[in-house]
């Protein structure tokens, strides 16, 4: 039967040295260094994250030592070990991650040691305690399998380092009290951009995609509805231009697809499909629409994995 889970705690426990080995979560939970059984996130959203566990779970994780990227909890199938469904910074563990980002509160890491198995991973060497981090930043993107992710930088904190608050809000106008503006900012989980260049991809396209060219009317009246694609992604980490060299005008399922790094576009503009690797159309393009190879190389570069 797993352990109850105790209350949150920051900081080392007392009793326990940075480089301590541990055998298994029961000995984890016992020492006060990770709460939960089974859950690499402990902490809530409403406290903030106190531990996490490094247990190769995620093929997007990277681990640098003294600075570690994350990614969140979701949206994995426990079963065959692989990505099912989207992650959101509303789920509990990734919600308590930009909360301690947020209010400064340091993180305890916990390695995993010798990871096996092709579906559900084990530390087979137990565990170590790897000191005190702290989430330095945060973003969203779509991972190396094809569904949304919520990724997490830590950095180790040094001896007598002083970790502040950190505004997690760029949209905040410090109207209301800070810990409710972290709790409005994971509740909306979006990034603001600016419409003035999607409706201008729409309307040069009238809302027909440029790639299966649907023209999805939802009104008697006429009216279709399309999305505008940044080929290379805005926001961390891709940090492409919200311009209109850098959009394309797509239905819903081909702006899926081609996100999720599914569909791809060469630079002679032929639309191919990363999985069945077979062409699928012409990129549609009007002379107006001077769409940049440079963004297309990123997309590509991106998903470079499933690329032949």
């Amino acid at each position: 039967m797993p352990p109850t889970s105790k209350q949150v705690m920051f900081g080392t426990p007392e009793g326990v040295t940075e480089g301590d080995w541990f055998q298994g979560h029961q000995e984890l939970h016992a020492s006060g260094v990770h709460r939960f059984s089974g859950r690499g996130i402990s902490g809530t959203a409403k406290t903030g994250a106190d531990s996490i566990v490094l247990s190769g779970g995620y093929v997007d994780d990277a681990d640098d030592g003294d600075e570690i990227i994350y990614t969140g909890e979701g949206g994995r199938d426990r079963e065959s070990g692989r990505m099912v469904a989207d992650q959101s910074l509303t789920d509990e563990g990734n919600a308590a991650l930009v909360v301690s980002q947020a209010l400064g509160h340091p993180v305890r890491v916990i390695e995993g040691l010798d990871i096996r198995g092709t579906k559900r991973k084990r530390a087979m060497g137990g565990y170590r305690y790897r000191g005190l981090y702290r989430v330095a930043d945060h973003w969203t993107t779509f991972g190396q399998e094809g569904f949304l992710i919520c990724r997490f930088r830590l950095l180790k904190i040094a001896p007598g380092e002083e970790v502040s608050p950190q505004p997690v809000d760029p949209a905040s106008g410090q109207s209301t009290d800070f810990e409710e503006q972290v709790r409005r900012y994971i509740s909306q989980n979006r990034l603001v951009r600016d419409s003035k260049v999607a409706r201008q991809i729409k309307d040069l396209y009238n809302n027909t995609c440029q790639i299966c060219s649907l023209r999805m009317v939802v009104s008697p009246a006429g009216e279709a509805y399309s999305e505008a694609a940044h080929i290379q992604a805005l926001g961390k980490p891709h940090f492409g231009r919200d311009i209109i060299q850098n959009v394309l005008c797509l239905c819903p399922n081909c702006h899926a697809q081609f996100d999720r790094g599914a569909l791809y576009v060469t630079d002679s503009f032929e639309v191919f499909n990363s999985i069945t690797r077979e062409f699928v159309a012409e990129l549609k393009r009007i002379e107006s629409h001077k769409i940049s190879t440079e963004f297309l190389q990123k997309h590509r570069e991106r998903w470079a994995d499933r690329l032949p």
